[in-house]
């Protein structure tokens, strides 16, 4: 570990997390691309949010990429929706478990009923709240062991089901959990990993110094963090051409921020405000590695608000990937409102 804290700019972070994201140009479509695309997890909280994340990331992706078996479901970080690679499910579930004997008890206690009223069945998780006389969202704190997979699709309730559990000790999977945040969202402060993860800024803390000898202390425009050593040069390197134009569904990792992380992707109060509403976030329009405005979709019409005047040339870069969108059910094209 550097004895002294590395200097990087906003430019560098901004670079730094579009191409660790696969955001600067599509990946070729096969396992280690999906793999690569979802690395720190891909929130499917709004419907096929994660499909839109994926397109964004990887080319040739078709409306049905979230159910490659490259995938699973979960209820992962926070207990939210999130579309993760089947291997690495473990880390995604494992990684979250409650640090407490009491949070501990009440996950691996309700995943073992759960696995035995369902008996190898999939059902609607109403239907296994009532079999367990609790609130179907109680069905969440299951998901911590790893053994509780979901197929939802946004207009009818989840189906869950049950799996053996993976073999990864719970400190590991916690372990890699920060790596992947860090290769994703670093530099970052153990508090907003803890924060993401949903297990809590203590543990957040105890994780980052489980970690350290193999991170890097750097120093931001926001204040101090951590980065994974090993990215310490990708991080200094010249910051690679950015994609033309990329629509960020709601929830997507390069937005999925928090406090001053906020301040430093928008600078300007009133763009923040509109992107982290109080209550549906709408997409981000990035353009040119910068996020330029946000984008809503209602069926076949799709609303672009942009901050500043868009060229012809960026405006064509926006259609393309408007026309490109792999929106399950829709036929014909997308008529897009521009507002400025």
């Amino acid at each position: 570990m550097r004895d002294t804290r590395l200097e990087v700019t906003r430019t560098q972070i901004l670079s730094f997390r579009r191409q660790a994201g696969a955001l600067n140009a599509r990946l070729p479509w096969n396992p280690s691309s999906l793999r690569r695309a979802a690395w720190a997890g891909l929130q499917d909280s709004m419907p096929r949010a994660a499909l839109l994340s994926i397109h964004a990331r990887v080319a040739e992706t078709k409306p049905s990429a979230w159910e490659d078996p490259a995938f699973v479901q979960v209820w992962g970080p926070r207990f939210h929706v999130f579309v993760v690679p089947a291997c690495d499910r473990a880390v995604f579930t494992l990684g979250t478990m409650p640090d407490g004997v009491k949070g501990r008890h009440r996950a691996v206690e309700l995943a073992r009923r759960l696995e035995a009223v369902l008996a190898g069945a999939r059902v609607p998780y109403a239907e296994a709240g009532r079999a367990l006389g609790v609130h179907p969202n109680s069905l969440r704190y299951a998901a911590a062991t790893g053994t509780v997979l979901i197929r939802w699709e946004g207009a009818r309730q989840p189906m869950v089901w049950t799996v053996p559990g993976p073999e990864m000790d719970v400190q590991e999977a916690r372990l890699e959990l920060a790596r992947r945040y860090l290769h994703i969202y670093g530099p970052a402060a153990s508090e907003t990993f803890g924060r993401w993860a949903g297990i809590g800024a203590r543990l957040g803390t105890v994780v980052f110094d489980a970690l350290r000898s193999s991170l890097t202390p750097v120093s931001t425009p926001i204040g101090d963090g951590w980065i994974l050593a090993s990215d310490e040069e990708a991080l200094q390197g010249a910051p690679a051409p950015a994609a033309p134009a990329r629509l960020l569904p709601s929830g997507d990792a390069y937005l999925l921020l928090q406090d001053a992380d906020r301040e430093l992707l928008i600078p300007h109060a009133a763009h923040r405000s509109a992107v982290w509403t109080p209550r549906v976030w709408p997409g981000g329009l990035l353009v040119d590695g910068e996020v330029v405005g946000t984008w809503r979709r209602s069926d076949t019409r799709l609303t672009i608000q942009t901050w500043r005047r868009v060229s012809r040339a960026e405006r064509d870069a926006v259609m393309q990937e408007v026309e490109s969108l792999p929106l399950p059910g829709i036929e014909g094209r997308i008529a897009v409102q521009w507002d400025h």
